[in-house]
């Protein structure tokens, strides 16, 4: 195994037990509301929206440059209609 799938599974594991451990009750004062809400679930939901804020933060973004080859230059670009075989003309029409 690779050495970032040991350390996923090990964090995981980690904080499986962390989790499991604090389920008591706590009181969180919300805006306008006291609510008691248990650690499991504070701590399941922010240990969530980090890690997609941690990926949606890390994620390549897709640059657009003058050298991709994606993007034909419209001064050299030839009609592909005029490569057509003549059976392929009769197939699409």
């Amino acid at each position: 195994m690779r050495t970032k799938t040991i350390f996923i599974i090990v964090f995981t594991a980690l904080l499986t037990i962390f989790l499991m451990i604090n389920t008591d009750s706590v009181e969180f004062n919300f805006i306008f509301v006291k609510k008691d809400i248990s650690k499991l679930v504070v701590v399941g939901v922010f240990t969530f929206i980090g890690f997609v804020l941690g990926y949606w933060a890390g994620k390549p973004k897709t640059v657009i440059s003058t050298y991709d080859q994606k993007f034909d230059d419209p001064k050299t670009s030839t009609d592909h209609k005029n490569n057509l075989s003549d059976e392929d003309r009769d197939y699409i029409s």
